[in-house]
Parts: structure tokens; sequence; C-alpha cells
């Protein structure tokens, strides 16, 4: 099983990531009492955009430093998601008299430098800056908005994943028998040029990875946690109604309909359809953190099949 955490499994600051984490681990150990074996992959939404601001400020006050590009801050918040989920998942196995190995890789995950995506970027970063400090962005090549009332930000790309650099090692992990954490945030977005791996000013979508690596693994189920307890239709509306079962084509024909909002639902349909595709004997299951005991038994949640 992939599991593919979101916002609300990890929180949004430091402190609330610590205390979201050790609820989370908890139903991952319920799911690894079961018999089922993790690969677990996350968001960094919060925590990328974070240390951005900090490298950007800590360069303001100090000019002798450099600021951080994307891609290393996309690999430091990699590092201290994975800590925390790391340490608190083994801790919790621990405590049941469960002794297996829980491990965090580095993943980097290629992508298309004429992806159309590097065009019209659209992906929020950073703190609200000044007129002057976005004129200073735009004339180091970076995208700014501006969001009336509050200010200008900084928007980078989100191109579509190609390949995992580390699948072979991920690969190698879970056959030992680690529960690995892997492709954290997306992956830290690299472009190949010749031998070598340059890092995008970009982010990947967490949902599209988790579809990736689910069938790259050839997963029997891929679970994505999220907010809400299941898929709906009419979301948000008098008419929000639940969908426990579909197909590929039924989401297919909901998407089509526009059922799914373009950066909430729409993006965890599509890597599960991307998924299925590949791997038409596993299923996609989607919930929230309080429900995966009751969806993995098909008794809450979204379930989609091929």
């Amino acid at each position: 099983m992939v599991v593919s955490l979101g916002h609300d499994a990890l929180g949004y600051t430091t402190t609330e990531q610590w205390d979201a984490v050790h609820v989370t681990v908890r139903s991952l150990a319920d799911l690894v009492e079961s018999g089922y074996h993790l690969t677990i992959t996350h968001s960094n939404g919060p925590q990328v955009s974070m240390i951005h601001k900090a490298m950007t400020e800590l360069r303001r006050v100090y000019i002798d430093y450099t600021p951080a590009p994307m891609c290393v801050c996309s690999a430091m918040s990699q590092g201290y998601v994975g800590y925390d989920i790391q340490n608190a998942l083994r801790s919790e196995l621990l405590s049941r008299g469960i002794s297996k190995p829980v491990t965090t890789i580095l993943t980097q995950v290629t992508v298309d430098p004429y992806d159309e995506a590097f065009y019209a970027p659209t992906k929020k970063i950073g703190r609200y800056m000044s007129k002057d400090d976005a004129e200073i962005e735009i004339k180091k090549g970076n995208y700014v908005i501006e969001e009336e009332g509050k200010g200008f930000r900084r928007v980078v790309a989100a191109p579509k994943p190609i390949d995992i650099v580390e699948i072979e090692s991920i690969r190698l992990l879970t056959d030992a028998d680690h529960i690995v954490i892997a492709c954290g945030g997306g992956g830290i977005p690299v472009i190949e040029q010749k031998h070598n791996l340059k890092g995008a000013s970009a982010v990947i979508e967490k949902d599209a990875i988790a579809g990736k690596l689910a069938s790259d693994l050839k997963s029997d189920i891929l679970l994505i946690l999220t907010s809400v307890p299941e898929v709906y239709t009419g979301f948000g509306t008098d008419a929000q109604a639940p969908i426990r079962e579909m197909n590929i084509a039924q989401a297919k024909t909901y998407m089509e309909a526009g059922e799914f909002e373009a950066n909430s639902m729409l993006p965890k349909i599509e890597a599960a359809i991307s998924y299925l595709e590949k791997c038409p004997e596993g299923k996609v299951i989607i919930t929230n953190i309080e429900n995966v005991k009751d969806a993995v038994k098909g008794k809450a949640g979204t379930t989609l099949t091929a």
C-alpha cells in the first residue's frame, strides 16, 4: 500500500506538525498491525513555503547569505517532515511490540523543462511582498502575482513528474520489509542535463507523484488521505452527495461535468486514474485520517477501481 498524507495529517507549523504526526502514525501503525506493507509519501506545501520564507528573510538580514533555490527548500522540507514521521512511527510501532525499520529517502523526480506548466506558474509560495520586492523578484526572472489588499507573492510551476530517480532504492528497501517514506512534497523536481541533475524552480503535485509511486511499485492499494471522509458530487452545495464507489469511466464522466475542484479533489482523481490505468488490479481509497480503519474494510471513504 502506498499512503499519501495530506496537509491535515501534518499540520501547518513545526509545532502543529509534531502534534499532528503523533496522531497520524496511530492510523499508520493500525495498517501495519493489520498486515499492510506501507510506502508513505506526503505533502509539503506549508513546510516548503515556511522554509522559503525563512531563507529569503535570512538573506534580507544577512547579505552574505544567498537565497536558497526552490529545489533546496524542497529537499529541506523532505528531510524534516520525513524525520518527524519516521521517528513518531517507529516509536508507535515499538510501543505495540512491532520492530520494523522506517526509512526516509531524499527523493528526486525528473520533469520536462518544456512542460507547459513552466510557462504558466500557479503555485503560490513564500511571504507577501511589497511592490519594490516584487519588482526585484521579477528582475531575477521569477513570476509574481498580486493579491488584492494583501500584496505580491511569488508563484512557481507545477510540472508533471516523469521519473522517480531513486525508485530502485525505494524498491530495494520495500522488498527488504522497510517502511519507506519517499517522494515527499512531490519529490525534488530536477531536470536531466546529460549526466547531471539540475534542480528546477518548481514544485510537483504530491497527488501526481503518489499515483506514479504506486504504479512504479505495482502496489495493491493507493490510499489518499485528505480533509474529507469521502469524495462528493456537488461539494459545498445543498445537493452535496457522497460517492462511495466509482470506476475510471465514471470518474472521467464526473471530471467532464466539473464535479471536482481543480486545486483540491481533481488532482487526487487524476492520480487515481493514472495509477489504475497502469495497475488495473489495484484500487484507490480516498478518505480522511479518522476513517482509515473503516475505509480499508470498505465501510467508509470512496473506493476507485478500474
